[in-house]
């Protein structure tokens, strides 16, 4: 088994559903008592968020960089950054160190390609909404045609990520918003909606809609166990 790096903490909240997800799919491939090797480096999510406020998404990224060093020295052999936002200084974690980047948004296009998804709506910080770094990705490297909320929705959706959710408060009216948003977007012409932020999952299940949602949580988990797994599946086969 390989061991996975975990950037975290952007929010702790998220994270805590990643080591889960990891360490059951690694229980459920091999059974018996065996669980996940993962190296984690957690941050502190406020001056993270300071910095997105800010927009310096060059200093963000010498944080994370720094970090996903230190993830590699203690023995990772891959990595996750366990956040969609912060995706966008991906290049500059990549560059400091040696070992391969998971990307969420591959992961999540792979698991939409693989469902025959072509048009796919994103919910999302603002910045993962309305910036490229995401989006574009989306559309460059899997042909997808991906939808956003309106400004207003937009803007409900960041707010209930940062006031609501990477406070660990899941509220009934929120989850309300959030169904309203996916109804609207799948008006528009979406055949499933992606939890573009791993705080989302906490709010919004598939049980609570009929429109197909791709937890990028859940997605990203499941790349990271195949990729720890890799060396075994093989002999098995």
């Amino acid at each position: 088994m390989k061991t996975i790096g975990l950037l975290g903490g952007m929010s702790w909240e998220s994270t805590q559903g990643y080591y889960k997800a990891i360490n059951e799919g690694v229980k459920n491939h091999l059974g018996g008592l065996h669980s996940a090797k993962i190296a984690m480096v957690s941050v502190d999510f406020a001056e993270i968020e300071a910095l997105q406020m800010q927009d310096n998404w060059q200093q963000a990224g010498e944080i994370l960089a720094s970090a996903a060093v230190s993830v590699e020295a203690a023995g990772a052999d891959g990595l996750l950054i366990c956040t969609n936002t912060m995706h966008k200084v991906a290049d500059a974690v990549q560059s400091a160190i040696n070992i391969p980047l998971l990307h969420i948004a591959d992961a999540t296009g792979e698991a939409l390609v693989h469902a025959n998804v072509k048009t796919v709506g994103l919910l999302g910080t603002a910045f993962t909404m309305e910036q490229d770094f995401y989006k574009g990705r989306l559309t460059q490297h899997f042909g997808l045609k991906v939808i956003t909320p309106t400004t207003s929705d937009r803007a409900d959706v960041h707010r209930i990520i940062y006031e609501e959710l990477c406070l660990g408060n899941i509220l009934t009216r929120s989850r309300k918003t959030y169904l309203d948003v996916i109804e609207r977007m799948a008006a528009q012409g979406a055949e499933a909606v992606i939890l573009g932020c791993t705080e989302i999952g906490l709010l919004v299940e598939q049980a609570d809609t009929d429109t197909p949602l791709f937890d990028t949580t859940a997605i990203h988990a499941r790349k990271a166990v195949e990729f720890m797994l890799a060396a075994e599946c093989e002999q098995d086969s």
